[in-house]
């Protein structure tokens, strides 16, 4: 094997969580940085185009190809997991929302942790510290960050018709969702910049690029982390990894950092000996250092998307249905960065309870003014809008687990979605609720019609079932290596992100979450990575 050198810090995955990591430590000049990224660069077209996530997602070129198992309660469907795989990870294929979730959610990870650090208003600031925000600096939103936020270029009366009957059954329009408080409908905010797609490989990764003290290497395969075991205990020394026909070792003088998102980096603790010795014995992986939790507590958001034909109103279906259409739209986003190609996947949003005994809302509402099959089958022939609707904490757990030991094998992605009563319930609500906003006379003139799941599903049981055939994810995994107090034995980093019972080691990725935000999980992954940069220049 070939050295690629010896660095103070190696970072593993260039994605959201590692692409600010090496912004943020290598403003110390002292310090030498090593970032290790599987895929390409971001210099692929359709990353910037905001509707351009429909040619990245399921590419090859930007995608890991991900697919989960059949899940029992989805019918026995496996579905399409989509991981970024380029500089930027997932923040060049997302849906570009930004969404912080409830202080309730810090709160509770401060709780289960025993950190008062992760607490809403200690985690406040480190939002905000990287935050441009679109109405400039105030209490909760910050100014002159990396992280453009901005309003959508768009409107759609469908759109504006289904906030309006939201607010009929309850569901008040509001401004902002990013205060600590999401309850309420609005438009979606987005990290673009004047209509094109802002990932974190333009934020963070450009600037800190040109500086001496980083060195980039795409089109790397990390295989297994090099750990070190004597009287003390085991040690990270660094990474093995292959790259443009040849094998690496790289070595790290301070820390090894895992960055690899919540399926790479259980993966690969588990391939370098770290996880429940069983399993990883199965497989063919020596056990190093037995931690059961990694892999485990698997967390996502399930989305249940619901499609009413519609009538006398535009809809991209319509929209787009014609060789005139598209260029008009072409045209739009060509001349002026706006219209539908300029559109996050979801623009709508709403916050909402599934019964009046939720403390806080535990649904979201993704509302698009189109309709398809499924993701990456065409529109429908007919003028439709889709409400999609997820349980923000679902309480079925999964897992991500080796296959075999062989590195470039996908690991196994089992969520257990439905898997519990209480998902089962909220579902139902979910749907019930759903049905309760498209009757309320503000879409009357549209003349809704429910073409999924269909009006044949109407008790509780039954809205369950259907819930199984419609649901898919909505690309939130977390969890997978929880942080957690010294007596949980499921938890894999402590409060600073540490991995327990190794020594140079953390994982700085949204595995760490302990419970799902309420809502999207980019920008949450971005500031678990502030917090974990300032801790590291700390030591």
């Amino acid at each position: 094997m070939e050295s690629a050198g010896e660095y103070d810090y190696i970072i593993v995955g260039a994605g959201t969580a590692g692409c600010v990591l090496a912004n943020r430590l290598t403003q110390n000049k002292n310090v030498e940085v090593l970032l290790i990224e599987a895929g390409a660069r971001d210099d692929y077209l359709w990353i910037h185009i905001p509707v351009g996530y429909l040619h990245c997602i399921g590419n090859p070129r930007t995608d890991w190809l991900f697919n989960t198992e059949p899940d029992p309660g989805l019918g026995g469907r496996a579905l399409i997991y989509p991981r970024g795989k380029v500089l930027g990870g997932s923040s060049s294929i997302n849906g570009m929302i930004y969404m912080r979730g409830q202080r309730q959610d810090y709160e509770r990870w401060a709780d289960s942790c025993g950190d008062d650090s992760w607490r809403w208003n200690q985690v406040l600031p480190l939002f905000k510290k990287s935050e441009d925000h679109y109405r400039g600096a105030s209490d909760v939103h910050g100014a002159g960050g990396e992280w453009r936020v901005e309003k959508q270029r768009l409107s759609w009366k469908i759109l504006d018709a289904f906030r309006d009957a939201a607010a009929e059954v309850g569901i008040a329009k509001v401004d902002d969702f990013n205060t600590g408080d999401n309850a309420g409908s609005s438009y979606f905010e987005v990290n673009q910049r004047r209509g094109i797609r802002l990932n974190t490989a333009k934020a963070f990764l450009k600037p800190a690029a040109r500086r001496p003290n980083l060195t980039i290497m795409t089109g790397c395969h990390v295989e297994r982390l090099l750990i070190e075991t004597g009287d003390n205990g085991a040690v990270c020394r660094g990474v093995q990894f292959t790259g443009g026909g040849h094998a690496y070792t790289a070595t790290a003088r301070r820390e090894t950092l895992l960055a690899a998102g919540a399926i790479g980096s259980p993966h690969i603790l588990q391939l370098s000996g770290i996880g429940e010795a069983g399993h990883l014995q199965r497989h063919g992986v020596t056990p190093i250092v037995e931690l059961p939790g990694v892999g485990e507590n698997l967390q996502d958001h399930l989305q249940l998307r619901m499609v009413y034909k519609v009538q006398g109103v535009k809809t991209l279906n319509t929209s787009a249905a014609s060789w005139f259409g598209k260029m008009k739209i072409g045209l739009e986003y060509a001349f002026l960065r706006s219209g539908p190609m300029s559109m996050a996947p979801s623009q709508l949003g709403a916050f909402a309870r599934s019964h009046p005994g939720e403390a806080t809302p535990n649904l979201q509402y993704h509302v698009q003014p189109l309709s398809l099959e499924k993701f990456g089958d065409p529109l429908h022939g007919f003028p439709a809008f889709t409400a999609s609707v997820c349980n923000l904490r679902p309480t079925a757990r999964g897992h991500v687990r080796l296959s075999t030991h062989d590195s470039y094998a996908p690991p196994k992605i089992t969520p257990n979605y439905l898997s519990t009563a209480e998902d089962r319930q909220t579902a139902a609500a979910a749907l019930a609720l759903t049905r309760r906003i498209v009757a309320a006379p503000a879409l009357a003139r549209y003349q809704p019609q429910e073409f999924k799941p269909g009006p044949l599903y109407n008790t509780e049981e039954e809205l369950a079932q259907a819930a199984g055939l419609i649901g898919t994810t909505i690309f939130h995994p977390v969890g997978t290596c929880k942080m957690g107090k010294p007596d949980d034995p499921l938890a894999v980093v402590d409060s600073e992100l540490r991995v327990r019972g190794v020594g140079r080691l953390r994982v700085v990725d949204a595995s760490i979450m302990p419970f799902i935000t309420s809502g999207n999980t980019n920008s949450p992954t971005l500031m678990i990575a502030e917090k974990a940069a300032a801790l590291i220049a700390a030591v």
